[in-house]
This record gives structure tokens, sequence and C-alpha cells, in this order.
């Protein structure tokens, strides 16, 4: 596992060592990987900072890669362990598909142009396509696979989108809804991610996979009466309609975390995967209320806060303006 000790790198390597499996995680020692792996250290931007994983450190049946920046820190890995390794598996993303993406969009629809496998850090979607050239050039087709994941939630996130949700409904009060309540959303849980992929690289499974909820499996009402019944809180959910929202200035996706309006190209992008071909081959996703409770739980546990990236949830002031309400305790 090459990370493995923050959100979905950390899924994995829990689900691997749940199945019994020997594990290796190599990262930049940040973070403490879970009890029962061998650790070794390395940072893989610096000059050798690979030589951890040099010929001597072993071989594997299996590598995993969540790598999201510089595709040539995935090329310089994979090309290091090609002939010790049987696959390589790298969590890639649905924003690797051309925009704008028709509702129902399957594996074969049309890609970014990728940045060079040994390319410097470009933008999110050239990267990731460029991490998966990189696969591919030192693996092959058949012995790659791509896990193109759409949202991810779950405990250790390390984005804030389902942590602000239940912080803010937490507090309680009036809450800006984003409606319509019953508006279908796709979200994977980390866990079932990892499930799935171990899954996979076990069938020898090989090429692109999009990886996220089935459609219809969870909607925006039930994901927020999910987090209020999640947290105990008397918060009241104020459904209030898109062109409300947008003409407020409120940003879908970010500021709004998971929701964006129906019906138009973001819509179909984020919440319009079509994941057949996953579901064919083993996906299973839990209910949206385990995703939350779990997720409540861990971040009442952590010692401080949860990180949340900068621009992650609406300004109160903007919420009870929207809501017509006196100004929303932060």
């Amino acid at each position: 596992m090459l990370g493995g000790t923050e959100f979905v790198g950390r899924a994995v390597v829990e689900a691997a060592l749940g199945r019994g499996w020997d594990v290796t995680v190599f990262n930049r020692g940040r973070h403490r990987p879970p009890a029962g792996v061998r650790p070794l250290s390395g940072d893989r931007t610096a000059p050798g900072g690979l030589a951890a994983l040099a010929d001597g450190a072993g071989e594997w049946d299996a590598v995993l890669d969540t790598w999201s920046a510089a595709p040539r820190a995935v090329q310089e890995a994979a090309r290091l362990l090609r002939g010790r390794a049987g696959r390589y598996t790298y969590v890639s993303s649905c924003s690797v598909y051309a925009w704008p993406r028709p509702a129902g969009y399957t594996e074969e629809a049309p890609l970014v142009e990728g940045a060079a496998a040994g390319a410097a850090a470009t933008e999110y979607a050239r990267d990731k396509r460029g991490g998966e050239l990189a696969a591919v050039e030192s693996f092959g087709a058949d012995g790659s696979l791509l896990v193109r994941a759409g949202l991810i939630l779950g405990p250790y996130e390390n984005v804030g989108r389902l942590p602000w949700w239940l912080h803010r409904i937490a507090r309680g009060g009036p809450v800006l809804a984003p409606g319509p309540r019953d508006l279908p959303v796709q979200f994977v849980d980390a866990r079932d991610l990892a499930e799935w992929t171990l899954g996979a690289v076990e069938q020898g499974l090989s090429g692109p996979y999009n990886l996220v909820s089935p459609p219809g499996h969870t909607t925006m009402g039930e994901l927020l009466e999910a987090c209020r019944r999640s947290t105990g809180s008397d918060a009241e959910l104020r459904w209030t309609d898109a062109e409300a929202i947008l003409g407020a200035g409120i940003e879908p996706w970010t500021q709004l975390p998971v929701w964006v309006p129906a019906g138009g190209e973001l819509y179909d992008g984020v919440h319009g995967l079509d994941v057949s071909r996953a579901v064919a081959t083993g996906l299973r996703c839990r209910a949206v209320e385990e995703t939350v409770a779990d997720t409540w739980e861990w971040l009442r546990g952590l010692a401080g806060a949860a990180p949340v990236r900068e621009g992650i949830g609406v300004d109160p002031d903007i919420e009870a303006k929207v809501l017509g309400v006196g100004r929303i305790g932060s």
C-alpha cells in the first residue's frame, strides 16, 4: 500500500488486515499506520525517496496506489515495482472523463487528455488520468486495475463534506437543506470501495471501473435526515429550491457539500455514473445510515477538529439570509 494512513488508503489497509492479508505500508511517516502492517518510510516526491522499495525490499501480489498529484510519482513507483508485484491498482477518479458527461456514462465515455506519465503536477483531472497512464505503462492493460471513484464519504474523510454536514446539523436550529428532498445522490463509503477493490484484486480484474453507489441508493433527504438522527439534533431542515440557493451566490458541491442542482451538466457529472460493471463484479454499498453514524462516531472520538478543505461549507450569514432568520451560530 503506497500511503495507507489516511481516508481511502487507511480503509484499504484495515480491510486487507481484516482479510488476514500481509500488508506493507510505504509512506512519509506523518501518520501512524494501523497496527499489524510492515512499515516502510520514504517520500516519493524527493530524490531517492523510494529507496525503501528498491530491490531486496520484497515482492507483493498486489500494489495499491491512491496518489493524486504529479503522475511521475506513480510512474516512478510502478517502474520500480514492475516484476516484483503481480498487479498495480490505482485509485483514480471519475474526474478523468471529459466534460460534459452524459447521464448514465460508463467506462467507455471520452476521457480528458492526461498529463504525461512522467509529468509534474498540472490539475486534478489530468493528473489522475496521467496516473492511470503511468500504471498501465509499467504493468500493461491486463496487469493494472483503475478504480474511477465518484464521491467518497465515511470515517477518516479528509475533505470535510460529510463532517461539515454533521457538525452543522449538530448545532441545531434552522438548516438550509438544498432541495428537492428526494434528489438522488451517489457516493461510496470508503470501506465499501476498499472491499470491492480487494475483491477485484482477488478476481484478477483489470481495466477501468466506475466506483460509487448505484443510482437510487440514497437521496439528499435521506442523507441529511441520517445526520439529524445520528447527532440527536433538534435541527429543522428547511428544504429550499435550487433557484433561491443559486440566487444567493451559494456554490453547489462545495458550499453545500454533496448537493448539486438536478437537471444540469454538473449533476450528471457527479451523480450520473453507471456502475453496473462494478456491481456485476461484487460491489455492495452499505446503507447511508451506517456511513453517517460511523462518521459521527469517528468525529466525536477525535482529539481535535476533523480536516476540512478550504471552501467547504456555507457562511452562516448567507445561510441565515436565505432562510430569513437571524444569524446562525458558526
